[in-house]
C-alpha cells in the first residue's frame, strides 16, 4: 500500500503530484532548498525536508539526501517528476533496492532508452532518421561522417534531450566549434559529452506519441501530442490532437510506439518521440522514460490524470482496472474529446536571444476559465539555481479554432508583473496566420522572427494609470485640486511629459502631447485599478518597484520609469562601454584580447548559466579595453564583463 509519498522535485511539478495525491488520499513530503524555502510546493505539502544548497548538485540532484528524507518522514515511495533525477536509472535502482516504491518505469528501461545511441541499436522494425551512431566519437570521425550523411546536420547530446547539446549545422566549417559546444552543454547537464548525428529533416514537424505500460504486460498509445513551436531546440507551445495526422498515419505512429515499450518491458507512462517530414514519412528520435512537462493536454482531451495512473500502476493495478468509462485499454487513445493546446510561460527575454531573466514576481494572477499549472505565487522570485519555467496554461475546446481562441483570450487576462516574459511572444504565435492554420515545423520561430520584438505599444490607460497612482503624488493631489501636476516617464528610450489637474474627488484631466483625457478613477484597491477615460473603462493593473511601473491593460504590459526627479533605473557610474552578465554563471570561452579590435555581431565571451551557454557578442565596432573575467570565472549577476571602447569612423 502507498500511504505517503516523498516527491523528488520543486516547482510546478511538485505541486501538481501533491494536488492529485490529495484526492487520492496519499500523504506528500515535499524537499527543498535554500533557495526554495519558501517555494508553494514547500507550503502545500504535507510535510517537508531541507535536504541542502540552492545549486542542484547540493540537494534535487543529491541522490543520498534524498533518500534519506524519505526514511526520515516514512515515505513508502518516492516520484521523481521531470527534470533533475526523473531519468536516472541508478537513482531508480537505489530507490528500489532499499525497499521503497520507484513511481516510475523500470530502470532497465530507462538504460536502455537513456541514451539515444543505444537506443537505436537496440530497437528492431523502428523507421530512424539517417545518421551516425558509434563508438569513435572524434572530431575528425564526426565531421568525416557528416561530409558522408550530407548537410545540414543535428548534433546530439547522446545522453540526454530538452534541446540541450544539441546543435543545428548547415556547413562543415561550423562543425568543430558547434561540436564543442554541444559537448560541453551535454557534459554539464548530462555528465557525458558523447554525441549522434542525424541527417537534418529540412522542414520537421515533432510528434510524440504517449505510452501508458502496467506491470501485466499491457502497453497503450494514449494520443499523440504536437510540439512543433520550439526556441533553443525546446517546446513552448503543444497540442493535441496533431493537425498533421490522418487516421491511418495515426495508426502507424501508435503502433510503432507500443511496439517500443514492449520491446523494452516499459511500465510506467512514457514519451515516445517522432519527427515527420513532408512527404509524412516518420522517425524516431528518443523515448523520454518519464511524465513529460505537456502531459497536461493529454489529460485534458481524454479525461484522465496521468500522475494517478503513475501511482495505480506502481501499486501494480492493471490499465484496464482504472481507464474511464469501461473503454478497452488498447482503443482508448484513438478517441480523444476536443483538442486541447498548452503554452509555457517563462522567464525569458524573447528580444534578446530567449535569455532567461531573474527577479521578484510583483504580481501574479491566473487567469479563469482555462487549466493553469504552476508552482508560485505573488512575492515569490525566479532564481538562477533553476528552469525559468514560471507556469503551463492549458485551453480545452471543441475544436482547435475554439482552443485557440479560448487560450489566447486566457492569456490576455494572465498577470505577470515584476520581470520580463514571454507571454505577449505567445500571444502572438498562436495568433500569427500560419500557426492559426495549422502549418507547423520546428524552425518556426526561426523563419518569424517578426515574432521575437516588443510590440506593446505605450497606450494611454497604461499611461495614465502610472500617473494616477504614483505614490509621492497622491497626497498632492487630493489636496491640491485644479494644480496641475507634472510627471515625466521613460518607455522604451523614449520619454513622455504627462500633467494632471485634479478636480477633486477622483475626476481628472490628464493631457499627453496633443491628447487630452478626462479622467475618473472609479475605484483603486491596489493592485487594481478600474480607470475610464473619456468614456472608455478598464480594469488596469499596477505595481510600482524602485521607480519601474508595472502595468498591465488589454494591450498587454508596459513598463514605464519615473523621471521626476529620479534617473532613469539602473543608470550606471560606467560609461556605455561596459558590457555586464545578463545573471550569474561561469566563463567557459573568452574569445577576444585586450587591444583587440572586434565588430558589431563579433563573438567575445560565452557564458554558462541555468545549464545553458549564453553568447556575449559585440554591441558595436569597438576596441578591448579590458577583460575582467577570464576562462572559468564565476561571475555574478550584473558585473561588468570587459569595457569595449566604441570605435568611430571618421
Amino acid at each position: 500500500m502507498i500511504r505517503k509519498i516523498l516527491i523528488a522535485n520543486r516547482g510546478e511539478i511538485a505541486c501538481r503530484i501533491i494536488r492529485t495525491c490529495r484526492e487520492m488520499g496519499i500523504a506528500t513530503v515535499a524537499i527543498f532548498s535554500d533557495a526554495d524555502e519558501n517555494a508553494l510546493h514547500v507550503e502545500l505539502a504535507d510535510e517537508a525536508i531541507h535536504i541542502g544548497g540552492s545549486e542542484p548538485s547540493e540537494s534535487y540532484l543529491n541522490m543520498h539526501r534524498i533518500l534519506d528524507a524519505a526514511f526520515r518522514s516514512g515515505a513508502d515511495a518516492i516520484h521523481p517528476g521531470y527534470g533533475f533525477l526523473a531519468e536516472n536509472a541508478g537513482f531508480a535502482y537505489i530507490i528500489i533496492s532499499s525497499g521503497l516504491i520507484f513511481i516510475g518505469p523500470p530502470p532497465e528501461a530507462m538504460e536502455a532508452m537513456g541514451d539515444k545511441r543505444t537506443a537505436k541499436l537496440l530497437l528492431q522494425g523502428i523507421p530512424f532518421v539517417p545518421g551516425y551512431i558509434d563508438d569513435d566519437q572524434s572530431d575528425n570521425t564526426l565531421v568525416a561522417a557528416a561530409d558522408q550523411i550530407g548537410y545540414p546536420i543535428m548534433i546530439k547530446a547522446s545522453a540526454g534531450g530538452g534541446g540541450k547539446g544539441m546543435r543545428y549545422v548547415t556547413q562543415k566549417n561550423e562543425m568543430v566549434e558547434a561540436l564543442a559546444a554541444a559537448r560541453r552543454e551535454a557534459k554539464s547537464s548530462f555528465g557525458s559529452d558523447d554525441l549522434l548525428l542525424e541527417r537534418a529533416i529540412l522542414q520537421p514537424r515533432h510528434i510524440e506519441v504517449q505510452i501508458v505500460g502496467d506491470q501485466h504486460g499491457t502497453v497503450i498509445a494514449l494520443g499523440e501530442r504536437e510540439c512543433s513551436i520550439q526556441r533553443r531546440h525546446q517546446k513552448i507551445i503543444e497540442e493535441t490532437p496533431s493537425p498533421a495526422l490522418n487516421a491511418d498515419l495515426r495508426r502507424q505512429m501508435f503502433e510503432a510506439a507500443v511496439s517500443i515499450g514492449q520491446q523494452i518491458g516499459y511500465h510506467s507512462v512514457g514519451t515516445v518521440e517522432f519527427l515527420l517530414d513532408e512527404d509524412k514519412n516518420f522517425y524516431f528520435m528518443e523515448m523520454n522514460t518519464r511524465l513529460q512537462v505537456e502531459h497536461p493536454i493529454t489529460e485534458m482531451v481524454y479525461g484522465v490524470d496521468l500522475v494517478r495512473w503513475q501511482i495505480e500502476i506502481a501499486r501494480g493495478r492493471p490499465l484496464d482496472a482504472f481507464i474511464p468509462g469501461g473503454q478497452a485499454a488498447k482503443d482508448i487513445g484513438y478517441h480523444p474529446s476536443g483538442h486541447a493546446m498548452e503554452v509555457r510561460l517563462y522567464a525569458e527575454d524573447p528580444s534578446n536571444h530567449f535569455l532567461p531573466v531573474i527577479g521578484p514576481i510583483l504580481e501574479w494572477q491566473e487567469p479563469h476559465g482555462v487549466r493553469t499549472d504552476s508552482g508560485i505565487r505573488t512575492g515569490d522570485a525566479i532564481s538562477p539555481y533553476y528552469d525559468p519555467m514560471i507556469a503551463k496554461i492549458i485551453a480545452h475546446g471543441e475544436t482547435r479554432t475554439e482552443t485557440l481562441r479560448k487560450l489566447d483570450y486566457a492569456l490576455s487576462n494572465t498577470i505577470l508583473l515584476g520581470l520580463r516574459n514571454n507571454l505577449a511572444f505567445l500571444r502572438r504565435v498562436l495568433m500569427n496566420d500560419e500557426h492559426l492554420g495549422g502549418l507547423l515545423s520546428t524552425h518556426f520561430i526561426d523563419e518569424h522572427p517578426e515574432l521575437l520584438g516588443e510590440t506593446v505599444e505605450l497606450d494611454s490607460f497604461a499611461l495614465v494609470a502610472a500617473a494616477l497612482t504614483h505614490q509621492p503624488y497622491q497626497e498632492h493631489w487630493r489636496n491640491n485640486a485644479h494644480r496641475h501636476i507634472k510627471h515625466t516617464f521613460q518607455h522604451n528610450g523614449q520619454i513622455h511629459e504627462v500633467r494632471v489637474q485634479p478636480h477633486g474627488g477622483t475626476r481628472f484631466t490628464v493631457l499627453h502631447g496633443s491628447m487630452s483625457y478626462e479622467a475618473y478613477l472609479i475605484d483603486w484597491t491596489a493592485p487594481h485599478l478600474i480607470l475610464r477615460l473619456n468614456g472608455y473603462q478598464q480594469t488596469v493593473h499596477v505595481v510600482h518597484n524602485s521607480g519601474a511601473i508595472w502595468v498591465h491593460t488589454r494591450q498587454g504590459t508596459t513598463v514605464l520609469y519615473w523621471q521626476t526627479p529620479m534617473p532613469l533605473p539602473n543608470q550606471r557610474s560606467e560609461t556605455q562601454s561596459s558590457l555586464r552578465s545578463p545573471m550569474p554563471g561561469q566563463i567557459i570561452q573568452v574569445m577576444v584580447e585586450e587591444g583587440q579590435q572586434v565588430k558589431q555581431g563579433d563573438l567575445l565571451m560565452i557564458m554558462e548559466a541555468m545549464k545553458m551557454e549564453h553568447r556575449i557578442e559585440a554591441p558595436y565596432d569597438g576596441i578591448v579595453e579590458s577583460l575582467r573575467y577570464q576562462l572559468g570565472d564565476k561571475v555574478p549577476q550584473d558585473a561588468v564583463l570587459l569595457a569595449l571602447k566604441p570605435v568611430v569612423e571618421a
